[in-house]
């Protein structure tokens, strides 16, 4: 399908919803966007009158569907991609633990390998790295194993970015720790510093906003909480207007009372849905491993055999289903949430991200309780109705 049409659906810009409109797509870009009919000739998709928003890029994200980003396989990357498809996600960035340097390295490689050689039409496509640790405090390691925290400084991250063939664009770091101010403020220009997994002090996160630092990750998991004399790391994410915040919308990770709170806060253009998902997601109930630790599955939740939550099993469709439950907002408001947010953040907001011409036809075809009924990747389709 060189050439199409996607008809009589529902469409979510940047200016507007078209409630009724069509999609021309060829060679893998979107080449016009049209209310009404289609009245042409081109082979068409029906839409059915289902949603029809940018395919979901999440940011944080470390397998699933029986993979892990620090398996260093093409193979496995491969099968994560393919699978991604089949909940609306289109890009991703392939996300890290706090391991050894060997295993750490070795992830690296195997990711710049994939993304050199990777069909952009067959899976779920790679943005790049998020490197979560090992920079982090050994006082909120959450699932990361505090055998290899360390501590950061700019020759260290260079080096990890040679090996990663420059492909780390967010890398998740406790503020507070010896050379974390340092290293930010080195290298804050080409690198998305992210605050996570930190004891930090209200303070001291608000500090390291001055020296560049712009994210928050998994708000409400592995940082201070908020009390009402000592704000901590979520009354930073909460307040700072500099701060960007991830978020996993699982109902598990966090109380929907306090998602919700934190949209409020942050709007739909500070907030980032994630997934931190585990290789457990899309697999049966049982035992997993995960960074070296085996984390049990039961249920909707991952935990460690300490109780600890250990990542997410949650689907970006299905995150974005319950942000729209426990906010009350439609996905008129909250499609950028996963998307077009992310693809700004990344500086790929040029190609991906929303629904406009020129931009590449990543997009995903939602019904009304946003079970993904096609995606559609470089132009090419997936049907899952």
């Amino acid at each position: 399908m060189m050439e199409y049409v996607i008809t009589n659906g529902r469409l979510y810009t940047e200016e507007h919803v078209l409630p009724k409109g069509y999609i021309k797509v060829k060679n893998g870009q979107i080449t016009a966007i049209e209310e009404g009919d289609y009245e042409g000739q081109l082979e068409t998709i029906d839409a059915q009158g289902h949603h029809i928003i940018p395919g979901f890029i999440d940011i944080h994200i470390h397998g699933g569907y029986g993979e892990d980003v620090m398996d260093a396989s093409e193979e496995g990357l491969k099968h994560l991609a393919k699978n991604l498809l089949s909940e609306g996600t289109t890009s991703f960035l392939a996300t890290t633990m706090t391991q050894s340097d060997e295993n750490v390295e070795q992830a690296l490689r195997t990711i710049a390998r994939y993304k050199d050689k990777q069909n952009r039409t067959e899976g779920a496509e790679i943005l790049g790295i998020h490197l979560e640790g090992p920079f982090i405090s050994e006082h909120k390691v959450g699932a990361q194993n505090p055998a290899f925290v360390q501590r950061p400084s700019v020759k260290k991250v260079q080096h990890f970015q040679d090996v990663a063939n420059q492909l780390i664009k967010i890398i998740t770091f406790a503020p507070e720790v010896e050379g974390a101010l340092e290293t930010v403020e080195a290298l804050h220009e080409e690198i998305i510093f992210s605050m996570g997994h930190t004891a930090a002090t209200f303070e001291e996160a608000n500090q390291a906003v001055e020296y560049g630092a712009q994210h928050i990750t998994h708000l409400y998991n592995a940082a201070t909480s908020f009390e009402h004399r000592n704000p901590g790391v979520f009354g930073a994410a909460w307040t700072n207007e500099r701060l960007a915040t991830e978020i996993i919308v699982d109902g598990v990770h966090s109380h929907p009372a306090a998602v919700a709170i934190a949209y409020k806060q942050k709007g739909n253009q500070r907030f980032y849905l994630i997934t931190d998902a585990m290789r457990a997601k899309g697999m049966p109930e049982g035992a997993y491993d995960l960074g070296g630790q085996t984390v049990h599955v039961k249920g909707s939740e991952a935990r460690l055999a300490t109780g600890s939550l250990a990542g997410s099993i949650l689907r970006m469709n299905e995150g974005l289903e319950n942000l729209k439950q426990y906010t009350g907002a439609s996905l008129e408001e909250l499609w950028r949430v996963t998307s077009l947010n992310q693809a700004q953040a990344l500086g790929v907001s040029d190609q991906k991200g929303s629904l406009k011409v020129g931009k590449d036809a990543d997009l995903v075809i939602l019904d009304h309780s946003s079970q993904v009924m096609t995606t559609i990747k470089g132009g090419k389709p997936y049907r899952f109705d």
